[in-house]
């Protein structure tokens, strides 16, 4: 079962996962204790958000229509 992430677990993984690059030792060990979560808790959250971004990239997730915006 999927854990639920708040707002601010999410922005303190980006901003984790800016800090621990693939080069770091201990990168996922170092992401979540700076999240409050487990290991394999993060790496499944990294594998979601890549998914995302594959999904976006492929055209598959609608851009937002922002009011005003051309």
């Amino acid at each position: 079962m999927a854990s639920s992430w708040t707002p601010r677990q999410n922005k303190l993984f980006e901003e984790a996962l800016a800090i621990y690059d693939r080069d770091t030792p201990d990168k996922w060990q170092n992401v979540a204790r700076v999240v409050g979560k487990s290991v394999e808790e993060v790496k499944n959250h990294f594998e979601i958000l890549k998914e995302d971004v594959n999904r976006i990239e492929r055209g598959q997730v609608p851009l937002p229509n922002y009011r005003g915006s051309q």
